[in-house]
């Protein structure tokens, strides 16, 4: 089979994975194959197997890819916030919110292939989903979870932790520019507009939060 493009310099991983991410997110994991990825990348299909072994592996290595580079900078604004003693609920949320919406509205960062990808691994049944899941976000959720914690006296683990998943859930829907928002709102609101949006967004998630705080010191 002729590849789709010729072999990249080097047939570096970057490329590989740059192929795989682009298989993945238009067949989905079972419908990706390994010999469809190696010919995107334009190298041999061993060289995949000697690299990853397996295609979860592969799949695996291309998640870890992005979502790490999203992680990182997430954890830098919250270290940096920490640092500096004083911590508001809108600002986590935006350290939070703001690299992840960036990453969906660049795509040199993974775009909207990434952002498909995330909802389909974090909707997934599968152990070995919930398991990529779980290394690769659950250290840098209880990160914000405990940070939330603190700037809200009175928001206990159980609603700091459905705050954190609510306001990611919303986040992921919104990830990648749709047109679904200048659509809805005869064109008074448009989802290319990422400030816009984190500021609409980080308003209403910390409005959520505190609302769940008030409830438990209600009680």
């Amino acid at each position: 089979m002729t590849p789709s493009r010729p072999p990249a310099r080097g047939s570096s991983r970057e490329d590989i994975l740059d192929a795989a991410e682009a298989i993945f997110a238009a067949r989905g994991f079972e419908g990706a194959s390994m010999r469809a990825i190696a010919d995107e990348a334009g190298v041999a299909q061993a060289l995949l197997h000697y690299h990853y072994k397996t295609k979860e592996g592969l799949f695996e290595a291309m998640f870890a890819r992005r979502s790490g580079a999203i992680n990182r900078i997430r954890l830098a604004r919250l270290d940096v916030m920490l640092a500096r003693g004083k911590t508001s609920v809108e600002d986590i949320v935006e350290a939070l919110l703001r690299p992840t919406i960036e990453a969906g509205h660049d795509p040199s960062l993974g775009g909207g292939r990434f952002a498909g990808l995330i909802l389909a691994v974090s909707t997934s049944e599968g152990d070995w989903q919930k398991g990529l899941v779980a290394r690769s976000y659950d250290p840098m959720a209880e990160r914000f979870i405990s940070a939330l914690k603190a700037a809200l006296p009175g928001l206990d683990r159980a609603n700091a932790t459905w705050g954190y998943l609510f306001v990611v859930g919303a986040a992921l829907t919104q990830m990648t520019p749709t047109g679904r928002a200048d659509r809805l709102s005869e064109g008074e609101a448009r989802d290319d507009d990422t400030d816009a949006m984190l500021a609409r967004a980080v308003t209403f998630a910390a409005a959520g939060l505190r609302a769940l705080a008030a409830e438990e010191h209600g009680h």
